[in-house]
């Protein structure tokens, strides 16, 4: 199946254009781009630096793509951008690259809505079905795990990371990391419950769901420190949603933890 590129795109040599892509008035896809097939770009969009688009991926006008980062440590070297399949990136959104000391790639998985105005920052690592809403912004270094939902112009400081199936309220400044399936909101980020919608849309079993409320709770009263009381959960617990929140408290962090308050 052949591509179907606009007269006014400017396609530089070197790219790697997949069957049957789209590519519409405006574009500028650089030389180091490789696009997945079946990739739709509007119009308007830029896609720079040595970037990888995965398969019926869909972006919109006047999103960037692929730029060098925000970083002023950054001096230049060859870094990457890499975006799985299937996600649908709006109008004004920016991705980039990678930096050398950051690990070199920004990596964004699949099935990923990333709304207008988003922006995900050098570095980054970011999971499967995630949902950056309006105008929120990742920070360098960032980790958010599949399913992870974040509001409208919030904000992720650089290093935290938001486990698995955790949203993140509209207006919020998170700076610390945020356990799987959490609640957090307020202006500075209080962890406030778990995102007991998400996990009932999931279809996730009531007895799991019944264990979450009962970790969550071991956790914000129990007896310790935060690190022994999910010590004391993990050696307890039968449920593999309350071990996922474990083994994430119990993994290597830059940031200290939003604590149930």
């Amino acid at each position: 199946m052949t591509s179907d590129i606009h007269p006014s795109a400017v396609i530089e040599d070197g790219a790697t254009i997949g069957d049957g892509c789209q590519i519409g008035p405006f574009c500028h896809v650089g030389p180091k781009v490789t696009l997945g097939p079946g990739v739709v770009l509007k119009s308007h969009v830029v896609v720079t630096g040595v970037t990888s688009i995965g398969e019926a991926t869909e972006i919109f006008p006047f999103a960037v793509i692929g730029e060098v980062p925000q970083d002023l440590k950054f001096k230049g070297e060859e870094t990457r951008l890499e975006i799985g399949t299937r996600n649908r990136i709006r109008e004004h959104v920016t991705m980039n690259a990678g930096t050398a000391g950051g690990g070199g790639v920004t990596r964004v998985g699949n099935d990923g809505l990333f709304m207008a105005g988003c922006h995900v920052a050098h570095d980054a690592q970011v999971g499967d079905r995630v949902i950056l809403v309006n105008n929120s912004a990742l920070a360098g270094h960032c980790v958010l795990e599949d399913d992870v939902i974040v509001g409208g112009l919030s904000g992720v400081h650089q290093w935290v990371r938001i486990g698995r199936g955790a949203i993140i309220g509209a207006v919020t400044m998170v700076t610390n990391d945020v356990i799987p399936y959490g609640l957090v909101q307020a202006p500075r980020g209080k962890l406030d419950g778990l995102n007991l919608v998400g996990l009932k849309r999931k279809g996730v079993a009531r007895s799991d769901i019944t264990a979450l409320r009962a970790a969550f709770q071991m956790l914000a009263q129990g007896e310790g420190a935060f690190q022994d009381r999910a010590k004391r959960l993990g050696a307890e617990t039968e449920s593999d949603y309350v071990r996922h929140i474990v083994d994430f408290i119990l993994g290597a962090t830059d940031r200290s933890f939003l604590t149930p308050g």
